[in-house]
């Protein structure tokens, strides 16, 4: 059977025309999840509804209600009063909608009607997140790779270092969910009750600042968020590119096996672009947080920034929004093989498990690479 849930991207025609954003995931009996109508038209407001499945069939009806009007501009939900100065005081703004579809493995097919005559359709394709890389990477060895990066404006770029050379994906995308406003409404306020026994700081999520850190300290031990790690230095990268990868395995590496270094201009990309420092947003973004260190020692060594975003393929959103031969994200590849002399390099430079993991586990990690063949 073919899934429903995920991120579904593209556009709609019918009485108006513009794009369209599907976030679905997948519940235990039915799937559900929001839809964000972007209007051509700046006149009139987004249009934002969720939504769920009688069923998990591939061909599927329901009703979606209510609809909530939000300002293109600020993506904010609008008043009735703020509505009718817009459309004028004769225009009445739909309340659900009827909505039929299907999906397949290549795309997904709706069509609806609403209570006030409003029609539209749209086919949108699946997600290729899961899919390889299409970033053609410089090919580096390690002395090399020490060259490029001493030579790039410090500060001005951030880092992500990965084993394979998969698409960025957060987590939270990785997991196969999509809807930001269920992880908000459900994952958030649990995590909270639960780690606040286990925190000396009791996090108020109110503060954007104390919000980010409670993100950014939950998505560092290990749960899934749409938060993805960065770090100012390419060396730390590289160390987390490499962690995972045994000296055997690296001994034994073909000449094609590589670990992979993106490198992302952060400094223009947030000179060019919005930034947009909270989750449900009517708009696809990749925005750069820097968040506090409360309760989360290992972000200062770690030279730590974050994405946050509401987007499931990163790599061909950012590619999306390049244009007049401008370049924000690029990669490296790095021999597999090189792993012993990166490791031994990098721990002359003091970056190693016991420093980039403070406490008990960097600790052991950190000496069982000092002192076993593995």
């Amino acid at each position: 059977m073919c899934k429903l849930n995920g991120q579904w991207l593209g556009t709609y025609t019918g009485s108006s025309t513009g794009s369209i954003l599907v976030n679905i995931d997948e519940r235990l009996e039915q799937y559900q999840g929001t839809a964000v109508l972007i209007e051509d038209d700046k006149a009139l407001p987004h249009s934002l509804v969720s939504f769920q499945t009688a069923n998990k069939e591939a061909r599927f009806e329901f009703r979606a209600s209510p609809i909530l009007a939000l300002d293109q501009m600020t993506g904010k939900g609008l008043t009735l009063e703020e509505l009718s100065q817009r459309l004028g005081k004769d225009k009445v703004f739909s309340k659900y909608a009827d909505v039929s579809g299907t999906v397949d493995l290549e795309s997904l097919s709706l069509s609806w009607k609403t209570d006030t005559g409003i029609e539209g359709s749209c086919v949108l394709p699946r997600s290729k997140a899961d899919q390889p890389s299409e970033l053609i990477p410089l090919q580096k060895n390690w002395g090399e790779f020490m060259e490029y990066v001493s030579g790039l404006k410090g500060c001005r770029y951030l880092f992500r270092g990965q084993n394979q050379p998969w698409r960025l994906r957060t987590s939270f995308h990785r997991s196969g969910r999509a809807d930001l406003g269920r992880f908000l409404n459900e994952d958030v306020p649990a995590l909270y009750k639960h780690l606040s026994a286990r925190t000396k700081h009791v996090f108020n999520l109110n503060n954007p600042d104390e919000n980010g850190a409670f993100f950014n300290l939950i998505q560092h031990h290990g749960y899934p968020t749409p938060l993805l790690d960065w770090t100012y230095s390419p060396y730390v990268a590289t160390f987390f590119a490499y962690r995972r990868i045994t000296n055997e395995k690296a001994a034994s590496a073909g000449a094609d096996a590589k670990v992979r270094i993106h490198v992302f201009d952060q400094e223009n990309w947030k000179k060019d672009l919005n930034q947009i420092l909270f989750l449900v947003a009517p708009r696809l973004h990749v925005s750069i947080g820097e968040f506090l260190a409360i309760e989360n020692e290992r972000m200062i060594p770690q030279q730590a920034a974050s994405t946050i975003t509401n987007v499931d393929d990163i790599e061909a959103y950012i590619r999306s929004v390049e244009e007049n031969g401008k370049t924000y994200l690029w990669a490296i590849d790095l021999p597999v093989a090189d792993r012993r002399q990166v490791v031994r390099d990098l721990g002359y430079m003091g970056i190693t498990a016991g420093s980039l993991f403070p406490g008990l586990d960097g600790a052991c990690e950190e000496l069982t690479e000092r002192n076993f063949e593995i």
